[in-house]
């Protein structure tokens, strides 16, 4: 018997029921894995890529079933909504002043396929346990036999399914430390609370530690080496990006200074074409961060220099998607 999510998928997908039977059955197993340098410049991230049959099916059951289900508004990373970008996680801090940042260790990898079963089952998503069950298989990863379905990194359908499976930890958090006029918001593993002054702040560490132990699904630790607490005096960087002392959020002196001195080169035909395709990444990243500083570089260098810039990392890169390095949608544990 053929289940119904199968035939759903083959509606979606053109595929076969009976390959989509086979591939989703055998998922867990079909990754490939490989480890990636962390900003740090020491530690490593591994990354497991799905197979891409499974990625086929993996977007096909982000489109039909995890799309439809609700995300804390507070959880501003890999959110679809148009327009919606790295700069809409800094700006509710803006205009405080002391911010408090908190992490989650192995944050995908902590996330489990049972803890996916159980907020399924209490949803009665799905009509037969044998959907249920192939769901999980599709969605997870095995890292080893005997060792529990996990989340991997690398997975296009596993940043949705993060902030799906922490709405009730994200609207707890929001509701505690809201009552103090704390500010929250949450991209992927990174914690930002902020507050109109300091005294705000004091007891949130105990508040967030409190609510992450009370959460058994998903079962999460915090890397308290990664906590940390800044005041006005000095930058406060917020996943990436700098708030200003006048309460704007800019992309960074570092950032802007790179790319002055990449558009220089450039014109003096002096920049590799893989250097032309970091370039691009990080002019289309600063410019939705502050598009008014890429209206200045084009006034002052002219319209056709940035937009040759683009063509020739297009052109090299074989795609019309441009990404900042920096910009990563994993999580920074």
């Amino acid at each position: 018997m053929i289940e119904q999510l199968v035939l759903q998928l083959a509606r979606a997908t053109g595929m076969d029921p009976l390959d989509i039977y086979d591939i989703a059955s055998s998922a867990p197993r079909r990754y490939k894995t490989f480890s990636v340098l962390k900003k740090d410049g020491v530690s490593r991230r591994e990354i497991s890529q799905p197979a891409r049959e499974v990625k086929v099916l993996q977007r096909a059951f982000s489109d039909l079933f995890l799309s439809t289900l609700p995300v804390h508004h507070c959880a501003t990373a890999y959110r679809a909504r148009p327009g919606l970008s790295l700069r809409d996680n800094v700006l509710p801090h803006a205009a405080n002043g002391p911010i408090l940042k908190m992490d989650f260790r192995n944050f995908f990898p902590s996330i489990k396929g049972a803890d996916w079963v159980s907020f399924c089952r209490e949803r009665e998503m799905f009509a037969s346990e044998d959907d249920l069950y192939l769901s999980e298989l599709l969605l997870f990863r095995r890292t080893a036999k005997g060792r529990p379905l996990s989340l991997a990194i690398g997975a296009p359908s596993s940043p949705l399914l993060s902030n799906i499976l922490l709405y009730d930890l994200d609207e707890r958090l929001f509701r505690e430390v809201g009552d103090r006029y704390v500010t929250y918001t949450r991209y992927a593993d990174d914690m930002t609370f902020s507050a109109p002054r300091t005294g705000f702040l004091q007891g949130v560490q105990s508040i967030v530690a409190r609510a992450v132990r009370e959460t058994k699904r998903p079962n999460l630790d915090l890397n308290p080496d990664k906590t940390r607490f800044v005041t006005t005096k000095f930058n406060r960087n917020v996943t990436g990006l700098t708030i200003s002392l006048d309460g704007r959020v800019t992309a960074g002196q570092y950032r802007k200074r790179q790319i002055r001195a990449g558009i220089y080169r450039f014109t003096r035909k002096e920049l590799d074409a893989a250097s032309a395709v970091r370039l691009a990444g990080l002019i289309a990243f600063v410019n939705s961060v502050e598009p008014g500083f890429i209206d200045k570089l084009r006034v002052k260098h002219g319209e056709e220099v940035v937009a040759e810039i683009t063509r020739q990392a297009i052109k090299r890169k074989g795609c019309g998607r441009i990404t900042d390095d920096e910009n990563d949608t994993v999580p920074s544990s």
